[in-house]
């Protein structure tokens, strides 16, 4: 049996109340906690139909985050948990999810600290 490449395959996604976090193929961890969430951008990338195209990138502090396929089976969960999120920009969503343009959408950024 071949392996896939290990650097950027899901094993395994959890959302909870803490945050999101990703486990990685080779073993590493990717994760934000809602409290530290600052942006959330619907990447697509057109390689469809057969390849995962849309991907759902939650920006921690400092560069840190992950990015979830949108195929994932938490995926369904993540995408409820981020439309909650106070001013998430609903309509932008379905935008980014129904196009297949080789965009970036920012459907949500958290509030400025004041």
């Amino acid at each position: 049996m071949s392996q896939d490449s290990p650097h950027a395959k899901s094993r395994s996604v959890s959302v909870d109340d803490i945050g999101v976090r990703r486990q990685l193929a080779d073993g590493s961890e990717e994760s934000v906690t809602w409290a530290e969430l600052s942006a959330v951008v619907i990447r697509v990338i057109p390689e469809g139909p057969w390849k995962e195209d849309v991907f759902l990138m939650l920006a921690g502090p400092d560069g840190t985050g992950t990015a979830v396929p949108s195929g994932d089976p938490a995926a369904d969960a993540l995408i409820e948990r981020l439309q909650s999120l106070p001013g998430f920009d609903n309509d932008k969503f379905v935008e980014a999810m129904t196009t297949d343009a080789d965009e970036a959408y920012v459907v949500w950024k958290a509030e400025a600290a004041k």
